[in-house]
C-alpha cells in the first residue's frame, strides 16, 4: 500500500477514533458517574483521557511504516 494512502486512511481512522471514543467515554460517565464524588470523576476522566492514546499509537505506528518501494 502506498504511503500516501496509508497516511490518509490512518488520519481518517484517528479522527473517527477520537470522536467515537469521546462519545463512548461521555456516555459511560453519564450512565455510571451520576452520584459519584468529584475524585471519582477526576480519576475516570484522567484514565479515560489517556486511554485513547494506546490505539492511536498503533495507528500512527502503522501509518509511519516506510513504503515497500523505498526499501
Amino acid at each position: 500500500m502506498p504511503g500516501k494512502l496509508r497516511r490518509f486512511i490512518g488520519s481518517v481512522l484517528l479522527v473517527a477514533l477520537v470522536i467515537i471514543y469521546a462519545l463512548v467515554a461521555s456516555a459511560v460517565a453519564v450512565a455510571r458517574l451520576g452520584d459519584s464524588s468529584a475524585w471519582v470523576h477526576l480519576a475516570f476522566f484522567l484514565f479515560s483521557g489517556l486511554l485513547w492514546v494506546l490505539p492511536a499509537m498503533l495507528i500512527v505506528k502503522w501509518m509511519s511504516k516506510p513504503d515497500p518501494a523505498a526499501r
